[in-house]
């Protein structure tokens, strides 16, 4: 903000929860090393008609997961293990299977040689999508006749988009009672989340709150359509950021205005269909291609880790027995 303070946000998946005992596992031992917390809050649904908040034991019986001091914890403590390289900045825009190598040539978006892999795991669900031309003016990154049976699959896996709203408040909402609720009968609004109530964020400003707010997928769709697909423009996220600050205000709970504010858009934020059914990621062994995502599974964080966890045992089962299955 203008007086220096930092403000931090988890503007995607506000937490996680579990149900699995693979991904379980996995969990455990994350939150043995600090990676991750249980988030021991109050959850609710408000309904917009009715002005008041209903369902608290519903929305409040799950333990949810956060990441500390932030969701990307996960991923950036991935990035530290020993083996791992990795390399930010680069978007992938083409990928050439090079038979007589049997392995992958990628190059950047711009053109540049990034080397030859012997096996790539996918986690973009737009990675033969038109969606990606329409995002980047360029042709996606897999030519899908180099796998025509996966065609249909994953060349268009339908979206249901978000707007995400960033806020910061000067004081508590006092009369907000729980420190998350998803809402009923609201055409802009499907959550909210109190952001500076979960555990590790020692950088939240004394007396101050952090709040997130999702939007509807029916909302963000009809924005998009309207704008376009490309990168919003800053006066289109500030239009988004009052129509949504807006309706928060709606609700009857005497909501300020806020010290801090800005919209962001989440064009792919939950896939309308899982792809690969009880296998869990899309696996081409004679290419050695692992497909992998929540949109392969269900539309969560626990989805995505169980996705890639099965893709990472494709490749090491074909590591450990080539001419296996």
């Amino acid at each position: 903000m203008e007086d220096g303070t930092e403000l931090r946000f988890d503007h995607g998946a506000p937490y996680f929860t579990v149900s699995n005992d693979e991904v379980a596992r996995v969990v455990s031992g994350w939150e043995a090393r600090g990676l991750v917390a249980e988030w021991k809050a109050m959850f609710a649904c408000f309904d917009r008609e009715a002005g008041k908040f209903t369902d608290f034991e519903k929305e409040g019986t799950i333990k949810k997961y956060v990441g500390v001091p932030g969701m990307n914890s996960i991923c950036k403590s991935l990035c530290l293990e020993d083996g791992v390289v990795a390399k930010f900045g680069v978007t992938i825009g083409r990928m050439d299977w090079i038979q007589d190598r049997s392995s992958w040539l990628l190059a950047s978006l711009d053109g540049r040689d990034l080397g030859h892999f012997d096996y790539v795991v996918a986690t973009d669900k737009n990675i033969a999508s038109p969606r990606f031309s329409g995002l980047t003016g360029r042709p996606p990154p897999l030519d899908l006749s180099l796998l025509p049976q996966l065609s249909m699959m994953i060349q268009d896996i339908p979206v249901r988009p978000c707007f995400a709203l960033m806020l910061a408040f000067s004081e508590p909402l006092t009369k907000v009672p729980v420190q998350g609720f998803s809402f009923n009968n609201s055409d802009y609004l499907s959550w909210a989340f109190c952001d500076s109530s979960k555990p590790g964020r020692a950088h939240v400003p004394l007396n101050s709150q952090s709040w997130v707010l999702h939007s509807t997928a029916e909302y963000a769709s009809k924005v998009i359509n309207n704008i376009g697909p490309r990168k919003p423009s800053a006066d289109a996220l500030a239009k988004v950021a009052e129509e949504l600050l807006k309706e928060f205000q709606a609700t009857g709970l005497n909501i300020p205005q806020p010290i801090f504010m800005k919209a962001h858009r989440w064009g792919s934020a939950f896939p309308a269909i899982a792809i690969s059914g009880d296998d869990k990621c899309v696996w081409d062994k004679s290419m050695k291609l692992a497909i992998c995502g929540d949109f392969c599974t269900s539309p969560s964080v626990e989805g995505a880790v169980l996705s890639g966890m099965r893709g990472a045992s494709k490749i090491l089962w074909c590591l450990n027995f080539p001419s296996g299955l």
